[in-house]
Order: structure tokens, then sequence, then C-alpha cells
């Protein structure tokens, strides 16, 4: 049973162009439901029925995770079988009448214009490399509401000062070019002309944001970055590099982008998932406007 999961996570790392993060998840998913399967006796993929897979679901939403947790679990299992009936391996898919778990979903929360200069101001107050680094980051990680992990994996010619864009890879290896506002522009080139060489200490590394060893900077490393900045900026709710990319949907809605430029903008799929913005939009209206006309 194993060698099919290892045939469908090479399928979607190699066909489907996932990043490592989401075969990893992928990986870890199916290795608890194949320990669970075999834990209830099943020896073959041909074996497992509707009941398993009902069985299964209810099994997780018992050990307490989170519905976007389950939901995760299931939609991998799901993709899983449509796999294995799609390369021939059953005739029958055990997962078509299990409906997949109802998603809490929560609205974002960005920072507010303040609490961005804010942030951006912290990060100018040192003129040492990392200083420089660390402000060339956070204003393009506002400018163009990157993810995380498409600010790590960006390479030095990635970024053309001159025409003012960022290239980028996003989710499935799609390239997308976005603008880049002055101030970002600005930060990349001090950054690149007169910090990241000292970064570097003489190591050749295509990585466009480094660390103080000269090597690219990680996901953990980008996290601490933000999260230090942001406690020095005086913003006492949790930071992360995603709340800046919340951060910019929310405010080029108000500041009257469309949604379809959005959804460009940051990569996404389906417009369902942009859609979301316009609820923080709203209801970021609907707080400003409670406070400037406090009840009596």
């Amino acid at each position: 049973m194993q060698a099919q999961v290892e045939e469908f996570l090479r399928f979607v790392a190699i066909e489907k162009g996932y990043s490592n993060h989401t075969v990893a998840a992928y990986r870890s998913d199916l290795a608890q439901f194949l320990a669970y399967l075999t834990g209830e006796g099943v020896s073959s993929w041909r074996d497992v029925d509707r009941a398993h897979v009902r069985d299964y679901v209810l099994h997780l939403r018992q050990r307490s995770y989170a519905s976007s947790t389950v939901g995760r679990k299931v939609a991998a299992v799901k993709s899983f079988f449509h796999f294995l009936v799609a390369d021939g391996v059953l005739a029958d898919d055990p997962t078509t009448s299990v409906d997949s778990p109802q998603v809490d979903k929560h609205l974002p929360h960005p920072l507010s214009r303040d609490e961005v200069a804010r942030l951006l101001a912290e990060a100018t107050r040192s003129d040492t490399a990392k200083g420089l680094r660390d402000r060339a980051l956070l204003e393009l990680m506002y400018a163009t509401g990157l993810r995380a992990s498409e600010v790590i994996q960006l390479k030095v010619d990635a970024v053309d000062l001159e025409a003012g864009t960022v290239r980028c890879l996003g989710k499935g290896k799609k390239e997308r070019i976005l603008p880049l506002y002055e101030r970002a522009r600005e930060a990349l080139r001090v950054y690149l002309e007169s910090g990241r060489q000292v970064l570097l200490q003489g190591r050749d590394e295509a990585a466009l944001f480094v660390n103080h060893r000269g090597y690219s900077l990680t996901r953990q490393g980008l996290w601490l970055i933000v999260k230090r900045h942001a406690a020095a900026a005086g913003i006492e709710r949790e930071v992360t590099p995603h709340t800046l990319r919340h951060s910019f949907a929310t405010h080029m809605l108000d500041g009257g982008a469309g949604l379809r430029e959005l959804q460009q903008l940051l990569g996404h799929t389906n417009i369902s998932s942009t859609q979301i913005y316009t609820k923080v939009s709203t209801r970021r209206k609907r707080e400003v406007y409670d406070e400037a006309h406090p009840r009596a």
C-alpha cells in the first residue's frame, strides 16, 4: 500500500508541481490514514470501502482536531483515491459519497495602516547590513503581498529595479510579475548595493535574502525577523509574514483595487479565495466608524 502512496507523492511533486511543504503535508496525512487502516486489518487499497473512510473521519473528529485540520486530512485522502482511480488501480472511489467536513473560516486580521507604518519605520532604525536587509524584506512583502515561501525562494535576478518589478514563482510553479512602489524599490536598491554583500561574506549565493552567515534565509528566520520588528514597533498582537500579505490585500481593496486585479497579484487560482478580503475590508471600515462614533 505504501508503494501507491509513494507514486501519488511523486505525481503531485513532479506533474502537479506542488511545493515541498505541500508534498510533506500529503505524506504525513496519508501515513496517518494508512496507519489507521492497518489497525483496522486492511491490507490493500482495493479493500477500502466507504464505511472505512467515514469511520476515519469520525476518528479524526474524536481526536479533537480543528475542523480545518480534519478538512485538510480528508482532502488528502480524497485526492489520493482520485489518483488511484485515474491510474487504473481502483475501479471505484470510496470517497465519492463522503462529504468534506465543514471548515470554520476565520477572517484574517490585517494590520491597520498606522501599524504598518510603525512596523516599516522600525525597520529603518538600523543601517547595518541586517538592518538594510530587514527594511528591504518588510517593504517588499507589504508592497507585493508575497507568501513567505515565495519571498525566501526569490533569486537576485528576479528583481528588476529599472522596470520596478519582481518575478516570483507561486503555487504550482506559476510565475507572476509584480510591480514595486518607490519605497520598496529604494529599499531593495540600498540592500543590494550596501547590505547583501556584507552578509554574504564572500559566499556565492543566488538567493535574494540571506542570513548573517550568507546562506539563503529560511522560513523560520523570516518569521523571527517579522516578529522582532513587530514587537519593537509596539504591536502587541502576533504578526507573521502572512499578516503582511493580509494587510497588503485589505489595503489594496480599501484603495480601490478590483477583485480580479487583486486575485492576479496574490496568485489565487480561485476568486473565492480573494473574496474573503472584501469581508475583511468591510469589517475594518465598520471598526473605524465605530471608533469615530462611539455609542453614548
